[in-house]
């Protein structure tokens, strides 16, 4: 038996990792995990900010690119002319108007779009009017006597342009529809500006919460303020505004006050022109004919033996927007009457 001290002697060594479970390996699948995340959320964004009619005219190309791209079809786009297909545009499920057709051209189909366009198209000339009556108001001799008693803004109707009293400057005479000479002369100068756009004009008057009138309230404050808008109206028309264009006349008396925590403030007293966006000018022209189907329905119920428009355009009945103003006496009438009752009071009292 051999001695053992002659045996080989063997030593292992182990070798040990330097980064161990700190290593960098880790990274390698977490930047492939990330990787494959952020290919999975743009693919998910594109389907989603795709149509339908983009997705099937993708597929139809990848399907059968060189048929697609020579004939054209219904899969690759859309045409509502006979010849289907063949054009640019992918968002149509059935044809383009032509081959090759720009997007500016095509015909906006969503009344939406349309909505949107009139509504832009609206407040960009109403944006440009404020800013020509703003400079006027500083530039203008006649408007910068007015500057505070004019207020310019805007509302979901359109342009508002305010007249506004002075307790030393008073638009009307006192209790009286009656126009001072030099509102008359503001009216007139507002006038031009509003001559300069095709929109149409809304006038709403306003009085404070005092009450006026006489005692039997035959002629308050809800006359005065409709007499007092059809007085600006009247000057208007006399500035060579078309009587057309003034949609709609209102008296509002103290409903809508300026200063609600003091009624008796002189700026509750005023006049209100709107300019008003197409929104609004359709609203008051539904309104109006409206009212005059309804007015043409009851006559034709009170006189049934009356002769019908019938098919000639020549008898058909004129539908116009109203002109909103309540029935009221004229204030010098109203003021007569007063003053002959208060005479018969006095001739029972002696």
């Amino acid at each position: 038996m051999a001695d053992e001290s002659q045996r080989p002697i063997v030593i292992k060594r182990i070798k040990k990792s330097a980064g161990g479970a700190h290593g960098g390996a880790w990274k390698i699948a977490y930047a492939d995990f990330v990787t494959a995340m952020m290919a999975f959320f743009l693919l998910m964004w594109l389907l989603g900010s795709t149509t339908k009619a983009d997705r099937e005219g993708i597929s139809s190309h990848f399907k059968n690119p060189l048929k697609v791209s020579m004939m054209g079809g219904s899969g690759s786009g859309d045409a509502t002319s006979v010849i289907k297909g063949g054009g640019t545009d992918l968002t149509r499920t059935t044809g383009q108007v032509k081959r090759g057709a720009k997007a500016s051209g095509r015909e906006v189909s969503d009344e939406g779009d349309v909505e949107s366009q009139t509504a832009m198209k609206d407040r960009k000339v109403l944006k440009e009017l404020h800013d020509k009556m703003e400079a006027a108001i500083e530039a203008n001799p006649i408007l910068s006597k007015f500057k505070n008693q004019l207020m310019i803004d805007f509302t979901l109707d359109g342009l508002r342009i305010q007249i506004i009293d002075e307790q030393s400057r008073p638009m009307f005479a006192s209790g009286s529809p009656t126009l001072q000479p030099y509102t008359r002369e503001l009216i007139r100068e507002i006038g031009k500006f509003l001559n300069d756009v095709p929109n149409r004009i809304s006038i709403s008057g306003h009085t404070d919460g005092v009450n006026f009138g006489a005692a039997d309230r035959t002629y308050g404050n809800w006359e005065l303020s409709a007499d007092r808008a059809n007085s600006v109206r009247r000057e208007l028309l006399a500035g060579d505004m078309e009587e057309r264009r003034i949609v709609r006349v209102v008296g509002l008396s103290s409903s809508v006050l300026l200063d609600p925590f003091d009624p008796s403030n002189p700026i509750n007293r005023r006049v209100s022109l709107i300019v008003l966006n197409k929104r609004a000018e359709r609203a008051a022209e539904e309104e109006g004919s409206a009212i005059n189907a309804q007015d043409l329905k009851s006559a034709q119920q009170l006189n049934p033996d009356a002769e019908q428009p019938g098919d000639d355009p020549s008898k058909a009945p004129r539908v116009s927007p109203p002109i909103a103003l309540p029935l009221q006496k004229p204030a010098e009438v109203a003021t007569k009457e007063r003053a002959n009752d208060h005479a018969d009071q006095s001739d029972d009292e002696h």
